[in-house]
Formats: C-alpha cells, structure tokens, sequence
C-alpha cells in the first residue's frame, strides 16, 4: 500500500515539488518501506521521535522537524537535520546558529507564518518576520541558512479559504524574496500542503508538501 500510494502522489505532483512523508507516529517498518520504494524525505514533529528513527534507519535520510521546536532541544537534532521548518523567533534561530556552528556545519531552515484562522498555531507575521531579518543578531548567524517559509492552513472543509491563505503565503514568500531575500539564491521554499490540500497548495505556487496519511494511512497514536 505505502510504495503504490508513493507512486500514485509522485505521478500526480509536478516535478518541482518536493514530497516530505509526515512519518511521526509511524513504526521504523513503514518508514523503511517508504524508503525502499525511493523516498528519502521524511517528517517529523516531535524531536525524540526524530533521534529515534534516525539512529535506527537508513543514514542517507533527509530528515525534516517539521513540528514546534523548543530551543532547549536543538542541540538533539543539530547534528544530522536536513531542515528545519518551524522557525518562529530569533531565539530560535540563534540557537540553531549556536548548535551548528559546534557540529561545523550549517543547517537549513524556513521561517513559520500564521496563515490559519485558528488562533492555535505557530507562526510569524510579515511584520515580525522583517523585524527578525533586519536585525543585527540575524546578520550575525553564520551558520544558519534560510531556505523560504511554510504555513499551516486552517482545518476547515472551506476549499476557497484554504486557497486564500496559501495565497497569503505565496505573497508573503515574494514581499520577502524582494524585500529582504534578493540576493540570496537559496530562499527558494514554500512549504505548504498536507494529504487533505496539498493540490489546492501545489496551484498556488508550494513547492514542498508535508504528506502523511496519504502515504501511511491513518495515523497511529
């Protein structure tokens, strides 16, 4: 089921879209078939799952945290981290810097927006986000590489509201890139889209989607 259901999304999304299968709760065998069937992009949101798995599986995983990070737990997942996609602070971002820069290396990651109606998640506004970028501390972060940004929609059946916030997104990725990003060649991301969106997502410019159930089924809690 998990290599068609790869095969069914990988003939369905246009090739400059990247695929992160959402594993988190997801057993080591599930992931490894995912993995035999040709996928090396793999998500989690819970930093110990992360380790876990990552210490257990195939070493040439790109592993994305794509969940809430707390700074005091970085350093678990500086090390080996292909992308990090929640970034929502400055003390955030200068912690990934902190944790780098002792594994000699740098790592990647998106800035967060709120783009959903629900008052629940995480993210930045444009405002704060320029505020971060325009500050003295961020022009100081060597070793942090900042690849685009990625939003949540909201959990609604409304197909025209979703589409609207990842407008919202895809603009804010723009007033960005020209604004701030002009120069640096790898702000490129638009991290959005998951099993229920990801094509209404893909038409308003994503170019990475976050799948899970999709993929794996239902999740497993």
């Amino acid at each position: 089921m998990i290599t068609k259901n790869l095969q069914t999304l990988h003939s369905d999304i246009p090739h400059n879209v990247q695929l992160i299968a959402v594993s988190k709760t997801k057993p080591f065998s599930d992931i490894q078939v995912a993995y035999d069937a040709g996928q090396r992009d793999f998500g989690e949101n819970k930093v110990q799952e992360l380790v876990e798995k990552s210490l257990i599986l195939p070493t040439d995983i790109r592993w994305h945290l794509i969940g809430h990070l707390q700074t005091n737990k970085v350093k678990y997942i500086a090390p080996f981290v292909h992308l990090i996609h929640a970034v929502d602070s400055i003390k955030l971002l200068k912690e990934i810097n902190k944790q780098a820069k002792k594994h000699e290396r740098n790592i990647n990651c998106l800035l967060q927006f709120h783009i959903a109606q629900e008052n629940t998640k995480f993210g930045l506004s444009l405002l704060e986000a320029k505020e971060i970028v325009n500050s003295p501390d961020f022009l100081q972060l060597e070793n942090v590489k900042i690849y685009g940004v990625m939003g949540m929609a909201s959990f609604i059946s409304d197909q025209e509201a979703i589409t609207n916030e990842f407008k919202k997104l895809k603009e804010i990725f723009s007033e960005l890139k020209l604004t701030c990003f002009l120069s640096n060649e790898n702000f490129n991301e638009i991290s959005m889209g998951m099993s229920g969106d990801y094509d209404l997502a893909i038409q308003e410019g994503s170019t990475m989607i976050r799948v899970g159930s999709k993929i794996f089924g239902h999740r497993n809690y």
